[in-house]
């Protein structure tokens, strides 16, 4: 008898704008998998009946995204190092008859700054914008890659400073009105923060305060040069958009289900930039 075809997918509310399914087919057909990735809408209120049938319906593991990753983090039987870190879910599995969560963020952060940036990690002080969930799985990216003074900047100190407690030795939290001095001799600048998305057009930081071997990077892909990425590549510093993160972040779970780990191309790049086009500028 035939094995039954391997099934994934993504969940949120809303998540018909989910960029996953694309993804996540263009490998399963490169790969020639028999298998399918597809989008569920799961409200709140449905989301831990939703995850009690995962098994029984035949999915292998799948993607959490907004607003369920808490809830995912608190349904499963057993979490990742990262995902424990960072307190959140992104990615489902099952193993030894337990459902297991995980978090790829930080994975995708790091490695899209490792194609687009290689070295980076060695290039000084990181000062991270905004204190939010995203903001958690890069100060554990950063940490991971020995990165020892973490600078958060956010508008309420109060949430930075829950992040300085979370994450310990190296990493410290500042108000708004810091950013200008942390800014003068850092060597990473991290915007997580939804300033510079389409219809959010302000400038998170003044990178002409950067020293000039800076590397500038933003987790928002839409648009994919940012305010803060244009204003950066005119001072002529380093920058690497958000979308590689989007990409890589999508590896481990992909390797997980469907048991061949994919790559990352410039033709897979090209595929998602096209359709953020076609379908214009809505996040995630």
């Amino acid at each position: 008898m035939a094995e039954a075809a391997k099934k994934a997918f993504v969940t949120g509310h809303p998540v018909a704008h989910s960029r996953s399914p694309k993804i996540h087919g263009y490998w399963l057909a490169k790969y020639g998998i028999d298998g399918s990735y597809r989008a569920i809408d799961v409200t709140p209120e449905a989301f831990a009946g939703f995850m009690r049938t995962l098994e029984t319906n035949g999915y292998r593991g799948g993607n959490v995204t907004i607003p369920h990753k808490e809830a995912a983090f608190a349904l499963v039987a057993h979490q990742d190092d990262a995902a424990e870190q960072i307190g959140a879910v992104n990615t489902l599995w099952f193993e030894g008859g337990n459902l297991w969560g995980g978090n790829t963020d930080a994975h995708g952060f790091a490695a899209n700054l490792d194609e687009h940036a290689p070295g980076w990690a060695d290039n000084g002080p990181a000062v991270v914008l905004g204190a939010g969930g995203a903001a958690r799985a890069v100060i554990h990216a950063l940490k991971q890659r020995g990165i020892s003074d973490i600078r958060i900047v956010n508008r309420t100190l109060a949430r930075a400073e829950e992040l300085r407690h979370r994450f310990g030795t190296g990493v410290s939290a500042h108000g708004a009105a810091a950013t200008g001095e942390l800014l003068s001799d850092a060597g990473l600048l991290v915007n997580t923060t939804a300033l510079g998305m389409h219809g959010n057009e302000g400038l998170a930081a003044d990178p002409a305060r950067l020293p000039d071997h800076a590397i500038v990077t933003d987790i928002v892909y839409v648009p994919l040069e940012t305010p803060l990425l244009a204003a950066a590549k005119a001072r002529g510093l380093k920058t690497v958009d958000g979308l590689g993160m989007l990409l890589h972040q999508a590896v481990p779970g992909f390797e997980r289900w469907f048991g061949i780990r994919p790559e990352v191309t410039a033709e897979l790049r090209q595929m998602i930039v096209a359709d953020l086009g076609a379908q214009g500028m809505t996040k995630e």
